[in-house]
């Protein structure tokens, strides 16, 4: 097995995809390849930069299909479909039951845009994480890319990378600079290590 066969879980703009791509014609992202991007939305932007990179993408919309079981149903028939070693979820707006990630122990990762154990757990997504730190008065955030369990952020910590806080900064321009500066930096370097890992163990 030369490559570990990556599946990237979406839900909007893509841009921690786009990282993991651009890791990946940089040389960055070596022992995994990313073939296939599925979305919980039809309209994601992130279908159409999987598709500029060649990538195979599927839908599944937990709305259309009925419930949380039909949903992660369609999600797994789809990665077994694909011969999915890891899934990366990149952005993906929806939680995972216990049946499902039991299902892939330690072959799910996911980044969060804080450094776990601070302003995590349920509730504690996207930009309300930033508006969280600003109001807690803390001085370091960052971002940390952890295995994914039943539990929402309390899975193993892979990496984490700090980022400094400015005086005036809003939850918008620091949610913009933890990207930048950490998540789109260590996403690539834990699916690279996780990849080696797998490939490894086969």
């Amino acid at each position: 097995m030369s490559k570990a066969r990556i599946a990237c879980l979406v839900s909007g703009g893509g841009t921690n995809l786009g990282a993991l791509i651009k890791a990946q014609q940089k040389g960055i992202l070596t022992s995994g390849e990313i073939k296939l991007v599925i979305s919980s939305k039809a309209d994601a932007y992130a279908l159409v930069r999987a598709e500029n990179a060649g990538i195979k993408t599927a839908v599944a919309v937990k709305k259309d299909l009925g419930s949380q079981e039909a949903f992660e149903a369609r999600l797994k028939k789809l990665l077994k479909e694909n011969d999915i070693d890891l899934i990366i979820l990149a952005g993906f707006m929806t939680i995972l039951s216990a049946d499902f990630t039991r299902d892939f122990p330690d072959r799910i990762i996911n980044v969060h845009p804080a450094l776990i154990p601070s302003f995590c757990g349920k509730g504690a997504y996207g930009l309300k994480v930033h508006e969280m730190a600003l109001e807690y008065g803390v001085k370091v955030t960052g971002a940390t890319v952890h295995f994914v369990n039943e539990i929402p952020d309390g899975g193993k910590i892979i990496m984490q990378k700090a980022v400094a806080i400015k005086d005036d900064d809003t939850p918008e321009t620091l949610q913009k600079r933890v990207m930048r500066l950490a998540e789109w930096k260590i996403l690539p370097l834990a699916a690279e290590k996780v990849s080696a890992e797998i490939i490894s163990k086969k």
